[in-house]
């Protein structure tokens, strides 16, 4: 692997550039080589992978995958970063150079990505967004199969959630709707600069066939988002605007072997998936 950057190399790249790094963009860059090693390693890159990587920053975890990756493709929304980018890994990896491609914009904006599309994803994902962009990446580019992210470790945690936890709750189902979800490890706030107040966790996601169709799960999703946004409230009840009315929830409910008197959070994907189908089924003359 190629030289890593540590305190020293951080602090020299960001008071060059006149960085101060500010919370509302996330921005807590990864200071330490080791943190790096083991992220990689845990994503299990393989060689002829196309790694997406959100939130490149200032290169930590790009000088990380290049060496291992076919190519990786680093997405910034912040247009000094983005543009310092292949000056800092022509400066610490110049035989990796090639295999970098950097887009400028919004995670969440991205709708398409350059070709071969993208196999795997890496990423210490900024703190404020970072299940919106885990799950848009999911929805968006199906090619990515393997995925490995750091994220605050609340965020881990309900991530991995399953049903019936005390944390299982919107993400939870979401990214299980896509993926097996696992934790793969803690990360202590020394690792990076600035250090933030919590722990960072490690998550793990291996694609596998969804419980439906992309109009399956819209339906499904809304019914997730309904039934947890009255979280104490029986599915028959959050439910009922999602329905149409409580009786309609009910009903369908029973259709699809759920107990109308249970709750959003002892549902799995695939249970919501059955729920959906029985929607479609209702609403089709």
């Amino acid at each position: 692997m190629n030289e890593l950057l540590g305190p020293a190399q951080i602090r020299a790249l960001a008071d060059g550039m006149g960085l101060r790094p500010t919370k509302s963009k996330g921005q807590n860059f990864v200071i330490d080589p080791n943190t790096v090693r083991r992220i990689v390693g845990k994503a299990e890159v393989r060689p002829d992978d196309h790694v997406l990587e959100v939130g490149p920053g200032l290169g930590s975890l790009t000088l990380g995958l290049l060496p291992v990756a076919a190519a990786v493709t680093a997405v910034e929304l912040d247009p000094m970063l983005a543009e310092a980018l292949p000056s800092t890994v022509q400066r610490y990896a110049p035989g990796e150079v090639s295999k970098l491609r950097v887009i400028t914009g919004d995670a969440l904006e991205l709708t398409e990505l350059p070709t071969p599309p993208p196999t795997s994803m890496v990423a210490n994902l900024p703190y404020n967004v970072a299940v919106p962009v885990l799950l848009t990446a999911l929805e968006r580019f199906p090619t990515i199969s393997r995925v490995l992210v750091m994220v605050q470790l609340e965020v881990a945690e309900r991530l991995c959630a399953a049903p019936g936890s005390r944390v299982y709750g919107v993400p939870s189902v979401k990214a299980s709707w896509y993926a097996e979800v696992t934790a793969a490890g803690r990360v202590p706030p020394t690792v990076f600069w600035p250090a933030p107040r919590v722990d960072s966790g490690l998550v793990r996601l291996i694609r596998r066939l969804p419980p439906g169709d992309e109009a399956l799960r819209i339906c499904s999703f809304a019914a997730v988002d309904a039934a947890f946004a009255q979280r104490r409230k029986t599915l028959r009840t959050s439910l009922a605007g999602w329905a149409g009315s409580p009786a309609g929830a009910e009903e369908m409910l029973m259709a699809a072997g759920i107990d109308p008197r249970a709750r959003g959070e002892t549902l799995a994907a695939g249970d919501f998936a059955r729920l959906a189908g029985e929607k479609v089924r209702a609403s089709k003359p």
